[in-house]
């Protein structure tokens, strides 16, 4: 029976354990030097212990901060250690602001404990990984595999598979699939034909097989058959579906199975973790927005008589069509004066509408001698309270707080096939692009490479960090127009 790698950070739950028990040691240990007492001796410390507990194991799970654990050198290691530990500490500081219980508590006790966990934590992790490594090199855990080739790929196989699998399994040989006349190859003994590979297999230590070779070759298939006969697991590689750092995976559907390939995917856990996020943040918007709405209406309805809401038509995850909400920062007739501005646009290639100076925004006027006058509309663009009520949307499920910015059904229509990734999560209110620029970049192209990068590396700690920035642009008020 095959057994399969545990997934996430279910895979290196020994490790998972030892962060928490070093968290909780720093957490002792600070409270000792500073208190001179033990930690959960005294109710309010022993409170303070369990939330950090919890927070610790919320941010491990959802961060997935023990991947590729046993790979990372030692500049990586130390900073996944820091994020970890500021990840931990930043929520535990923001739940004692929220409770203002943060007043009860020795600051040096918090603090300390956060420079003792990033200690502990490095070396906690750094010993075991070498514990870890000698123990499977010392009981020979690697599992033997046997792989199946053409001569023009196998090179290249051998090097990803010895490169990115090397802790985990032993090439014991190679099987040419064009049955090329070679008794060896990239140090490794070519020990059959695709004739006799079955024999092979059957006689001889073979824990698994890995085919990269064509399944139209009807060899291939036959050797498929046989390893099936024999038990034997087969890891089949799909060579179209490896390109773009896409994410495969087997599931069933429909009764069938299926390899199912994505830019990403998330864990039913991480996709709760991150609506919770959304609920919290689309509650507190919401309310501010309403504050924002009821000072500057008075002032947009003077200057422009209408609806101070604004609602147009977006375009979402994978295609579907919504209603955006924002404060209205223009004329009425925004829209319809757009096709007669479009030369003026920053963006040449017509992807995103951006303009130096737009005269369709409520207040703007270029006076008689050249200068350039601004309103309410243009306050509102630059503070981006414009943005406010898209906090509606987010509670409602159309948008997050981070993701890609919805396009407009005719910028939609112009998209070619890899501007089509960033329809692949929700929209956001904020998200890689706009923490990186904003309207600075005018360079469609650099958007999409933004946005793609950010949904290929999505973590609920990246969210957290995008959010961060986005405070901090938004007080600079970087990039708004």
């Amino acid at each position: 029976m095959y057994k399969r790698d545990a997934q996430e950070w279910a895979k290196h739950f020994d490790f998972f354990l030892i962060d928490m028990v070093s968290l909780q040691s720093a957490y002792i240990l600070a409270v000792a030097i500073r208190l001179h007492r033990w930690a959960f001796a005294q109710g309010i410390y022993r409170d303070l212990g369990f939330v950090l507990f919890l927070v610790e194991f919320m941010v491990l799970a959802l961060n997935n901060t023990m991947h590729n654990v046993l790979k990372r050198d030692f500049r990586r290691e130390v900073s996944s250690t820091f994020r970890q530990c500021f990840f931990v500490f930043a929520i535990a500081t923001i739940f004692l602001f929220a409770t203002q219980s943060g007043d009860d508590y020795s600051r040096i006790v918090v603090f300390l404990t956060f420079v003792l966990h990033l200690l502990l934590g490095w070396i906690t992790r750094a010993v075991w990984k070498q514990i870890v490594k000698r123990r499977r090199s010392r009981l020979g855990k690697k599992r033997s595999m046997l792989l199946v080739a053409t001569s023009e790929t196998v090179s290249e196989i051998l090097h990803r598979l010895n490169e990115n699998t090397a802790d985990d399994f032993k090439i014991v040989g190679v099987v040419l699939a064009d049955d090329a006349d070679k008794k060896e190859i990239n140090g490794y003994s070519v020990v059959a034909d695709m004739a006799h590979a079955a024999d092979y297999i059957c006689r001889e230590w073979v824990d698994s097989v890995y085919i990269d070779a064509p399944i139209s070759n009807e060899q291939v298939v036959k050797l498929m058959d046989d390893c099936s006969i024999m038990a034997i697991p087969v890891h089949f590689h799909v060579p179209n579906m490896s390109r773009n750092g896409v994410k495969r995976f087997s599931e069933k559907i429909g009764g069938t199975t299926v390899l199912t390939t994505s830019i990403n995917y998330a864990t039913p856990l991480q996709l709760v973790a991150k609506r919770c996020l959304d609920i919290l943040g689309g509650i507190v918007g919401s309310v501010l927005a309403l504050i924002i709405l009821a000072i500057v209406g008075p002032f947009i309805v003077k200057d422009s008589p209408g609806p101070v809401i604004f609602r147009q038509e977006r375009i979402g995850k994978n295609g579907k069509h919504f209603k955006i909400y924002k404060i209205r920062s223009m004329y009425m007739d925004a829209e319809d004066r757009k096709k007669e501005l479009m030369a003026q646009n920053r963006v040449k290639d017509g992807m995103m509408f951006k303009l130096d100076f737009d005269p369709r925004i409520i207040g703007n006027e270029i006076l008689p001698d050249g200068s350039k006058k601004t309103g309410i509309g243009d306050f509102i663009r630059r503070t981006s309270l414009d943005e406010f009520p898209q906090f509606f949307n987010v509670l409602l499920g159309q948008m997050s707080l981070v993701g890609t910015r919805p396009p407009t059904p005719d910028e939609w229509n112009k998209y070619e096939y890899h501007h089509r990734a960033r329809l692949a999560i929700k929209p956001g209110i904020t998200g890689m692009w706009q923490v990186n620029g904003r309207s600075e970049i005018t360079d469609f192209e650099e958007v999409v490479r933004l946005d793609t990068e950010y949904i290929t590396n999505w973590s609920l700690g990246l969210d957290i960090r995008i959010l961060f920035k986005t405070i901090g642009v938004l007080l600079k008020r970087k990039g708004a127009m």
